[in-house]
């Protein structure tokens, strides 16, 4: 998805889509909820209860507006949510009682990790609208409660096979928005500025020099564990004996998964024009958007998976956060506060770089970069965002660290290559910056000026105070506030058709393998 200048629509059409936008309002969309019609019919008093407390804690919670909108709820089912990933393993689930425990085991991680945050987020008196004395009961209640229930469903196999049916993730784009904004007509116009945006990046990217001198106004960053990382034969060790359960998904441990992270985390040569191109650790303050503090040079980290043919493979995502996104001009649709990059790596089995994709946290400006052993399929609508991949990379080696640059302002990756070895000399004699990694789920539970936690995203997967004039405009494209940041899980990444960062063939999709450079 490409967050377009707006020039190029036609007047007419432009007014149109203004005047539509503002009379309907630009709430709404794609909502993870859990509610539904009852599937667990209590057999017994304690599993009648424990349905009553799953019922009386999601109502607090959304009275209180702390539902963490990340995985999604399966209506029927309280103590289970699902993502992309789990959604499409619905099948082989159902296969084997193995592959059924295993993929209960991750719902149900799942539903307790947002319910964590979202009782953390709860005040006391909410508590006591529940009955518990503190957070640490609630949670030890919903443990207990969660264990009733899913043995009540492994009991049962039509609970099973309803299970199964349920557990799917809504994507976000609204059909009624799509329908209102006349998509099949104003789809031409968005998709005739997304290849002149592409062919204009593209170009960008070819005169981005290999060498860049960062004593010019550019900023080296380098991540703070950069020394110490394990080379490439103990990666490909480490990687090789990482587990994988019942469905195939490996299973990193906690040391192995840091260990990966760190030895794959990006090399960031920024343009670095003022404060708004300067990176750091989000924080709540006293406005309306989360504020970013460059004081504490942050790269956010998290691990996710894809699926590509029968493997599932490892991938390495990376999020930088800017304090804005300046305006260019009087009137720039697209400025707004906050701005973010997310990179992410896919690993080969024996632990090569296969690719490298990247968004901003809006789910604008996906880009593809392969290396020589995936080729990009064609796409099956000519006039689709299908897979825009600007430029290539050479074969990797296992452990062959990165450089992603990118331009002030915009935040635009402009330019992807391996890290030569003699780094410290190639980019001029500025001193480099260093990183500290972080995992990206602590955006779920920031530190507030008044004390409190809360997530730094709306219960609908959209972060306050960083919407984007853009909105007026896009919105027949279907998707609800286009231009502001989103968390994981949350990131439609196409105007024009429909795809999100995280779909669990995303890359098999649009990628063949070629076995000869594939092959480990």
């Amino acid at each position: 998805m490409l967050a377009l200048p707006v020039l190029w629509l036609p007047a007419r059409l432009s007014r149109f889509a203004v005047g539509l936008a503002m009379s309907l309002g630009l709430g709404g969309c794609a909502v993870m909820d859990g509610a539904g019609p009852p599937v667990l019919l209590p057999s017994d008093p304690a599993t009648q209860q424990c349905l009553q407390w799953f019922e009386r804690l999601d109502a607090v919670t959304d009275a209180h507006h702390v539902r963490d909108g990340g995985a999604a709820r399966i209506a029927g089912f309280p103590f289970l949510r699902t993502d992309r990933l789990l959604a499409s393993f619905r099948d082989e689930a159902t296969r084997s009682d193995a592959a059924f425990q295993a993929w209960g085991a991750r719902l149900r991680a799942l539903d307790a990790q947002a319910r964590a945050f979202e009782r953390a987020h709860l005040p006391a008196a909410a508590l006591a609208e529940l009955g518990v004395p503190d957070v640490a009961s609630a949670g030890a209640r919903a443990q207990r409660c969660a264990d009733t229930l899913w043995a009540e469903v492994v009991a049962h196999p039509a609970l099973r096979s309803t299970l199964a049916q349920r557990a799917q993730v809504p994507d976000d784009y609204s059909d009624w928005r799509r329908a209102l904004g006349l998509y099949p007509l104003t789809r031409g116009p968005f998709f005739a500025g997304v290849e002149r945006w592409q062919q204009r990046w593209s170009a960008t990217f070819a005169h981005t020099p290999a060498r860049i001198d960062t004593t010019a106004g550019w900023q080296r960053h380098v991540p703070a564990t950069a020394s110490g990382s394990p080379g490439g034969a103990e990666l490909a060790a480490l990687l090789g004996a990482v587990p994988r359960d019942a469905l195939g998904i490996p299973t990193p441990d906690a040391a192995t998964t840091q260990r990966l992270l760190q030895a794959h985390a990006p090399v960031l040569v920024i343009q670095n024009r003022g404060a708004h191109d300067r990176l750091g650790r989000l924080h709540w303050g006293e406005g309306p958007a989360p504020q970013v503090d460059a004081s504490q040079p942050v790269v956010y980290q998290r691990l996710a998976h894809t699926r590509f043919g029968e493997q599932t493979l490892l991938q390495l995502v990376y999020s930088v956060w800017f304090p804005q996104r300046p305006p260019e001009g009087a009137l720039d649709l697209l400025a707004g506060a906050v701005d973010a990059v997310v990179m992410r790596l896919t690993l080969a089995p024996d632990g090569r770089v296969w690719l490298f994709d990247s968004i901003h946290a809006c789910g604008c400006y996906h880009l593809f970069v392969p290396t020589p052993a995936l080729v990009p399929r064609p796409a099956p609508d000519a006039r689709s965002e299908w897979a825009f991949v600007p430029t290539t990379l050479p074969a990797m080696r296992v452990g062959e660290r990165l450089r992603v640059v990118i331009e002030s302002g915009s935040h635009m990756v402009v330019g992807v290559a391996p890290e030569p070895a003699a780094n410290a000399a190639a980019d001029g004699t500025a001193p480099a910056q260093t990183y500290t990694l972080s995992d990206e789920d602590g955006l779920r539970s920031l530190p507030g000026a008044d004390g409190r936690r809360r997530s730094a995203f709306w219960p609908h997967g959209i972060m306050p105070g960083t919407e984007r004039g853009e909105r007026l405009l896009f919105w027949p494209m279907g998707i609800e506030s286009p231009g502001a940041m989103r968390q994981w899980g949350r990131q439609p990444t196409a105007f024009v058709g429909r795809r999100h960062f995280d779909d669990a063939r995303l890359l098999q999709e649009r990628f063949r393998l070629q076995p000869s450079l594939g092959a480990p």
